[in-house]
């Protein structure tokens, strides 16, 4: 029963979303006002597939992640997430979970900044959600599941990024990021998808036992605020790159801006264009 009304609540409330309001475009050619499949499918970054065995009651047990993902997606109030949650056979979270949740002032603050690069990273610095404009710079992040989408296996394990890093620079870069995921684990002792992925970074990457077993302290006063992008397209852009702390929600928002009037403003602009025309295509 609960895995028929899952589906049919999801249903309901996809239908009821209008495009403009995630962001989308509405086009001229929608026989329904509301979202279509592959669209909320691509704003909670599963396939279109999953969703619709989920919605049909096909696929049952969504993960805490995914439910998360398609509250998000849909921009839901936190009761109708907490339902959403309940319906799918879990507890809404609660404090002692790393927060995954962008409430809807953070919400607004992302869309203002529309054609600006950002991307919103929980406390373990796994990204939650970046716009058309940070994949056009950054690399088109949509692809990405699960683990790929933290940013420490990403830089120890994955392919890396595109900014670039001095020898010293990366080992300072990786230093910090996983004295800052264990004092995340201390915050959250209780979260098990925090302990599965240190076990997974463990794992699979000896540097991360090195680093997790060093206990170097963090120390955010290293940490550059600029960053040089190497674009396929055009070439190096150096950016100034602010990370804002939402303290309540423990989420950072990275944000990658250029001076007005320079060539990094204009080169960083173009990959916008050239990137976002490339992902809608």
């Amino acid at each position: 029963m609960e895995t028929w009304e899952f589906g049919r609540t999801l249903r309901r409330w996809r239908d009821r979303v209008a495009p403009g309001d995630v962001g989308m475009p509405a086009g001229n050619r929608r026989r329904a006002s509301g979202l279509r499949r592959e669209e909320l499918a691509a704003l909670s970054g599963i396939s279109t597939d999953y969703l619709t065995r989920l919605e049909q009651g096909r696929a049952t047990s969504p993960s805490a992640q995914v439910v998360e993902a398609l509250a998000r997606g849909l921009r839901l109030p936190d009761a109708e997430r907490d339902l959403l949650f309940r319906l799918a056979g879990h507890a809404a979270p609660g404090i002692d979970l790393v927060p995954t949740r962008i409430t809807p002032s953070v919400q607004r603050l992302l869309d203002r900044l529309a054609t600006t690069p950002v991307a919103v990273f929980d406390a373990t610095n796994t990204l939650i959600v970046a716009n058309a404009p940070y994949n056009a710079l950054m690399g088109d992040t949509s692809g990405s599941r699960g683990i790929e989408r933290n940013t420490i296996w990403r830089h120890l394990v994955g392919p890396g990024s595109r900014a670039i890093h001095s020898t010293e620079e990366q080992s300072g870069f990786e230093t910090q990021l996983v004295a800052d995921l264990r004092l995340t684990a201390s915050r959250y002792p209780a979260d098990r998808s925090l302990r599965r992925l240190i076990k997974d970074l463990a794992a699979q990457s000896p540097r991360f036992v090195e680093l997790w077993e060093s206990d170097v302290p963090l120390d955010r006063s290293n940490t550059s605020r600029h960053k040089t992008i190497d674009h396929p397209a055009v070439g190096r852009i150096t950016l100034d790159c602010d990370a804002l702390v939402v303290a309540g929600d423990d989420l950072r928002i990275l944000v990658y801006t250029a001076e007005p009037g320079t060539v990094d403003a204009e080169r960083l602009a173009l990959a916008v264009v050239l990137g976002t025309q490339s992902l809608v295509s």
